[in-house]
């Protein structure tokens, strides 16, 4: 098998190669979860994740590469219920890149590191041939203290809850690489006020994951097959700003296979599912969140149409943009 961009695209290849090859290989208990970052034994239960950013362009309509790199290095500590804590930042440069580029993106992050509270402790450079690409691995350390936010926790009767608008990375890279002209902003955003709130606000949290490469469908898809349970979802109640429907529509893209960058999905008991928006509402960059389905017995994603229909939703096939980080 010959790796294609389609193996970058976090969809059915992705899966793939990562089933095949690594999970073959580095195979053990801990690896196996599938979750966004591995929790193991310290002096206390840490949370490791690791992370790669690849992103065309390196700066966009409201973030760049280094923004995101830690962005989505200290999101998959928070979706075990982390309090993330250290991050290291390896740059691979390629010749040719300006030392003001780097500054910019050097500059953005730790910005983003003071805003998210996380501390970068330890990083590396390399330098390569090529025309001033630049690119970004990350590691993650952070604290737990519940360990069973995981995706084989889900339960009948659980609802379903996103903390913000769909797509918006994704319409946001997309429209720079092909030179369109809009207002679509990145939602390129540290999830750290989100997560504090619902913990400390005593949402019993069975289920956390950001949404990034696949969309919605993939992720959903990921944690129905986990759990042996049918993730069911309103389409109208799905929140999409107005101009990513657009968007969506005039190229002909697929809503639930868009990525964000600054989202993510809960899944919550029902009886607390109204607070828990409400503590999102409340909290920076979840003033859009919403209940958009449940949790019922059997398998796989369904989408409930406007008309009352009910469609299967898959996860992505094909390429689907890979490099949006």
């Amino acid at each position: 098998m010959k790796i294609t961009l389609s193996h970058g695209s976090g969809g059915k290849a992705t899966s793939e190669l990562i089933d095949k090859i690594f999970a073959r290989s580095f195979s053990n208990p801990i690896l196996n979860m599938m979750e966004d970052s591995a929790v193991v034994d310290g002096h206390r239960k840490i949370a490791i994740t690791t992370d790669s950013f690849v992103v065309t362009p390196l700066f966009f309509n409201g973030g760049d590469i280094g923004r995101l790199a830690v962005c989505g290095t200290v999101n998959d500590l928070l979706m075990r219920g982390a309090v993330p804590k250290y991050i290291t930042s390896a740059f691979i440069i390629e010749e040719g890149a300006d030392t003001k580029t780097l500054e910019r993106i050097a500059k953005s992050m730790a910005e983003t590191a003071a805003e998210a509270g996380v501390t970068v402790v330890a990083g590396d450079t390399k330098v390569i041939e090529g025309n001033g690409g630049v690119y970004i691995n990350t590691a993650g350390v952070g604290f737990v203290d519940n360990e069973n936010i995981v995706s084989t926790n889900l339960h009948d009767g659980d609802c379903v809850i996103v903390s913000g608008t769909m797509g918006d990375h994704h319409a946001t890279i997309l429209s720079a690489r092909m030179e369109i002209e809009n207002n679509i902003k990145s939602d390129n955003a540290p999830l750290t006020d989100i997560v504090k709130k619902l913990i400390d606000g005593g949402i019993d949290i069975h289920c956390m994951r950001d949404v990034t490469r696949g969309g919605l469908g993939t992720v959903l898809n990921e944690l129905a097959n986990a759990s042996c349970k049918v993730i069911e979802i309103e389409e109208s109640a799905i929140p999409i700003s107005d101009e990513v429907k657009a968007f969506s529509k005039i190229l002909g893209l697929n809503i639930l296979h868009m990525g964000n960058e600054g989202k993510l999905v809960a899944i919550v008991p029902s009886e607390q599912a109204d607070k828990a928006v409400q503590l999102m509402k409340q909290s920076k960059y979840g003033e859009n969140a919403a209940i958009i389905g449940k949790v019922t017995n059997g398998d796989g994603v369904t989408l409930i149409t406007p008309l009352g229909g009910q469609r299967k939703v898959n996860v992505l096939i094909g390429e689907g943009l890979p490099r949006i980080c």
